[in-house]
């Protein structure tokens, strides 16, 4: 079942609706990477493994107390020779509490690869991240035009199919759940072959305004609107997504009709809902995590490279994360108030990412130069002001976020970012949490932290000093005021949201 109920009533509403919803439409979750996979030994033995990412933590709740499909990408030759097993069917998942049966999408790995390394990233992340440099990026040639006809609508069409296959299996009238950026055109293949289906696509990743999307050749970004008006219901991060989409379809979608107030788009004579689900975190789960054995033991090595005060970053090492921007206003920082020298320390906690993407090396090479830059100008020999800490490393991660006086949460854009939710609720030092205005997570928390803009150098290494010489009154304050906010809006609070919306789509039709 979803969980207990004693500690969140929420919960009990929760599985009561969805048994409600399911009992009549068998569902369909749509993702590139789904809640399973397979690797191989080196034995050559097939052994199952549960899938990374948000969108399957995210869904966890729904594994452990549903069955349903889940259609995916293989990822690798472990989910090619499984799926090869079972002779391209569903897998029944072999892990405990996951309910679910999974049919791999298998394309041919070059067609994957113009999907995934042309198409998806970095076009599209880098363009929804606001990471181009539009004098200069992107640079839409051949290779992406060729990439759009042989390897995104085909792959999107694949995942349709396997979809598709499963709906008629079921025989009823499905809920397809789709998520992200790499599956844009889905939802309208789908309609064409299921009409009736009840279709919600949940966009992680922040949504940018029109000007942006206007880089893009005008068929991809109208395909891309266009598609995801076949949904029911449309799902972003935050409202200010929701505003930047709603303007996308006035003005991408010949005869789109858009209703800011009300959130609706009717294309066709097709409505479609589009609405703020801004994701969280499971709190009990989180801190049952950084409080375990393991936990425990890497917060005890972790002390010795703390300082009379800590800051602590959690990211993956990419550019929209905007670390090289934090590492340099922690320099303008130390230079404006040397009293904190020998005092204060900045433990960064970095997961290497998308190492084989050029953007991503160099910025790689960028990180640890300004690392090296700011421990040559201040460190010493019993003092070294940055100390970086790669590996993809979770526990390690939240024993270290419950150390900090100060999270540093600075990216340039971001979908939500949990590392914003996830530390307040482990911290143990009513710790203060500095958060770029670009976050999804800012309309939430921007109440308990200190806002700053993501280019602001200065801006940010006032907020440190602020932060590092707040009393321990208001940073108790602050804290709990996140930790409320936090657990007000949790996972569940998340899922229940949408799934409310969700009956009330499917009892109007």
């Amino acid at each position: 079942m979803i969980g207990s109920t004693e500690d969140d009533p929420r919960k009990a509403e929760l599985f009561e609706l969805s048994r409600r919803l399911l009992d009549r439409r068998p569902l369909i979750v749509g993702s590139n990477r789904g809640p399973l996979e397979f690797y191989l030994t080196p034995e050559g033995v097939l052994q199952p493994r549960r899938g990374s990412g948000a969108i399957v933590t995210a869904l966890s709740s729904l594994t452990r107390s549903f069955s349903f499909s889940w259609v995916a990408s293989a990822m690798g030759e472990g989910d090619r020779r499984a799926s090869e097993g079972s002779g391209g069917q569903s897998i029944q998942s072999p892990l405990p509490n996951q309910n679910v049966s999974l049919r791999y999408v298998i394309t041919p790995r070059r067609m994957y690869h113009k999907f995934y390394n042309i198409l998806c990233n970095p076009l599209l992340w880098f363009l929804q991240h606001r990471m181009w440099s539009p004098p200069f990026t992107p640079n839409i040639d051949s290779v992406v035009y060729d990439a759009w006809e042989t390897g995104y609508k085909p792959v999107n069409q694949a995942f349709a199919e396997g979809i598709i296959s499963e709906a008629g299996e079921k025989g009823a009238s499905p809920l397809v759940m789709l998520h992200d950026y790499h599956l844009y055109l889905v939802a309208e293949m789908v309609r064409e072959q299921v009409p009736d289906a009840l279709i919600y696509h949940f966009i992680h990743i922040p949504w940018p305004a029109p000007d942006l999307w206007q880089l893009l050749p005008a068929y991809m970004r109208s395909s891309v609107c266009r598609s995801l008006c076949n949904a029911d219901l449309v799902g972003f991060q935050s409202t200010w997504d929701v505003n930047s989409f709603l303007e996308s379809c006035r003005l991408f979608v010949e005869g789109a009709e858009v209703d800011f107030n009300q959130g609706i788009v009717k294309t066709n004579g097709r409505e479609t809902k589009v609405r703020a689900y801004p994701t969280s975190i499971d709190v009990e789960e989180v801190r049952r995590i950084a409080t375990s054995p393991r936990a425990l033991n890497y917060e005890q090595r972790l002390q010795q490279l703390c300082g009379e005060q800590t800051l602590i970053r959690v990211d993956r090492a990419e550019p929209s994360k905007n670390i090289v921007r934090g590492f340099r206003s922690f320099h303008i920082f130390l230079e404006q108030h040397p009293e904190f020298h020998q005092r204060v320390k900045f433990l960064a906690f970095l997961v290497p990412s998308r190492t084989h993407v050029k953007q991503y090396e160099r910025y790689q090479e960028e990180i640890e130069n300004v690392v090296r830059g700011v421990n040559n100008a201040f460190g010493s020999e019993t003092w070294t002001p940055i100390q970086v800490i790669y590996e993809n490393n979770y526990t390690q991660a939240l024993a270290g976020m419950r150390l900090y006086d100060v999270l540093v949460v600075n990216p340039l854009a971001d979908g939500m970012n949990l590392v914003a939710k996830e530390g307040p609720v482990v911290n143990t030092k009513g710790g203060v949490l500095i958060l770029s205005e670009a976050t999804g997570a800012f309309e939430q928390l921007k109440i308990g932290a200190l806002a700053v803009a993501p280019a602001d150098l200065q801006g940010t290494a006032q907020a440190i000093y602020e932060a590092l010489s707040m009393s321990f009154e208001e940073r108790i304050r602050r804290n709990q005021i996140l930790i409320d906010a936090v657990s007000n809006e949790n996972a569940t609070h998340w899922l229940l949201s949408q799934m409310r919306e969700l009956e009330s789509i499917s009892q109007q039709r």
